[in-house]
């Protein structure tokens, strides 16, 4: 039996982790523009990569705003 993991080819995030999302998010908008597409508190009040993510795992609607995002940003550059 092969217990090997099966191959997501449709996802775009598989393996792709939400710590590397944001940072590339936040690397082409920084967090004022983010907080502006994407109208959380934890891009508007003193944001961090850190704080962000605590908050992101935990909040699924916030974080499929943000993977949204990152796909749309994703499509613009192909």
């Amino acid at each position: 039996m092969d217990h090997k993991p099966k191959r997501q080819i449709n996802n775009p995030l598989h393996g792709v982790k939400l710590a590397d999302i944001l940072n590339h998010l936040v690397e082409i908008y920084g967090f004022e523009e983010l907080g502006k597409k994407i109208s959380i508190r934890c891009f508007t009040h003193d944001p961090t990569i850190k704080s962000s993510l605590k908050f992101l795992r935990r909040t699924p609607w916030a974080r499929t705003k943000v993977e949204e995002l990152y796909l749309r940003n994703l499509d613009l550059r192909n």
